[in-house]
């Protein structure tokens, strides 16, 4: 299970929120405003406001079905927003267990940032429950998460303008991803702060996932993180269509099941 929370932090399960360019570095750069000529000039992402939303997705281990998670997008009152995970395992061992991981985070938009304000971690399991909060305090630039969080990440961590945890990376990444794309941005999760790189292929390619055919663009984080992460993501759809995960203990594929 802890496998499955991390992929979905960390690959997108979450996201589709829409808003403007912010951390991502489109590449190749142009050190001057203006383009030399014959230079290719890739697209810039279009502007786009935050809209709710509610995504369902089926999770897969080996290709054999291990449960459902979750994902919703709403507006909290003080023009700030809220977006919730939850993964529930359905099947095998997992299921026996009562495994269910949920997590959420209350944040704003500042200048077309997306900057997290709190966050709340609950691990459930049959005989344990295990929580972590986390707060942001932009007015002293410090984040720290409490709870039952590992005492070598229990120290303040200084905050960077654009900093983002896990989530609203991934809601970046969303937003931000066109063909060919090269995309930075600084994670600040769980007492760690590192930054993380994703490339953007530089062609749609074909996907059918639950039995409907996308033209999707694939992206897929070389920088920042553990475990190789791929997804896919069409413009006309608020959250990937597909994730994947490779680690040592296998594949865990996430498909788009609905969303409105």
């Amino acid at each position: 299970m802890k496998t499955v929370a991390s992929l979905l932090l960390v690959a997108a399960l979450a996201a589709v929120a829409r808003a403007c360019p912010v951390a991502a570095q489109q590449a190749p750069a142009s050190p001057s405003s203006a383009a030399p000529a014959g230079a290719i000039v890739l697209p810039q992402p279009p502007d786009r406001a935050l809209f709710p939303f509610s995504a369902r997705y089926a999770v897969f281990r080996g290709g054999k079905p291990l449960g459902d998670a979750t994902l919703e997008l709403v507006s909290v009152p003080n023009a700030r927003w809220r977006i919730d995970l939850r993964i529930e395992a359905t099947h095998g061992l997992m299921s026996l267990a009562n495994l269910d991981l949920q997590q959420s985070t209350v944040f704003e938009e500042t200048d077309g940032a997306l900057r997290p304000l709190s966050q709340s971690t609950v691990r459930r399991a049959l005989f344990s429950r295990k929580q972590i909060t986390g707060t942001y305090d932009w007015s002293r630039n410090l984040a720290q998460w409490t709870g039952d969080v590992k005492k070598t990440r229990r120290a303040p961590v200084a905050l960077q303008a654009g900093d983002m945890n896990a989530l609203l990376i991934n809601l970046a990444v969303l937003r931000d991803a066109v063909p060919g794309a090269t995309l930075h941005y600084r994670f600040v999760d769980d007492g760690r702060a590192r930054d993380q790189e994703y490339r953007v292929a530089a062609a749609r390619e074909p996907q059918v996932v639950d039995d409907l055919a996308y033209a999707a663009l694939r992206v897929e984080r070389v920088r920042g993180g553990g475990n190789a992460t791929t997804f896919w993501v069409v413009e006309s759809v608020p959250t990937p269509i597909r994730i994947v995960q490779h680690d040592d203990d296998g594949q865990i594929e996430l498909q788009l099941v609905a969303y409105q």
